[in-house]
């Protein structure tokens, strides 16, 4: 697991400049994610993803979150917190692909990634997706 964890931490770093800052389609992010192999993968259907993005971001890869408690805000697609993930220029963060939180290096694709592995934890997704049909989040989408 622990090997794992590090490739794909190692390709989220890799991944960082692949998409411009745009707010997706539903469909047109379906497939995408379903390109970068999210479809099923660790038992996430297709629908997770759209779903979070959605209650997120609203599929907005530029959202900026609201400052939280300890001075972090939520970045991208995922709201990805720059506490850990990303410099947003404020203290304390990890930082822990060592890349900006925002600007022309920002890619949604480092955040999928991440979400791999803390998507159950995520308080959207918990609240307006787990346990739910998903399948109409990429209905019509032919994926």
């Amino acid at each position: 697991m622990a090997r794992i964890t590090a490739l794909v931490l190692t390709l989220v770093c890799l991944l960082i400049a692949v998409t411009e800052a745009k707010v997706f389609e539903r469909c047109e992010l379906a497939r995408t994610l379903k390109r970068l192999g999210l479809s099923g993968y660790r038992g996430h259907a297709l629908g997770n993803w759209i779903c979070l993005a959605y209650y997120e971001s609203r599929y907005n890869t530029r959202a900026v979150g609201p400052p939280n408690w300890d001075g972090s805000r939520d970045y991208g697609i995922f709201q990805i917190n720059s506490r850990w993930w990303c410099d947003n220029g404020r203290r304390p963060t990890a930082n822990g692909c060592r890349k900006p939180c925002s600007g022309k290096n920002f890619s949604f694709s480092l955040y999928t990634f991440i979400f791999l592995f803390i998507l159950i934890s995520r308080v959207a997704w918990r609240n307006h997706c787990k346990g739910r049909n998903l399948s109409g989040w990429t209905r019509g989408c032919g994926v």
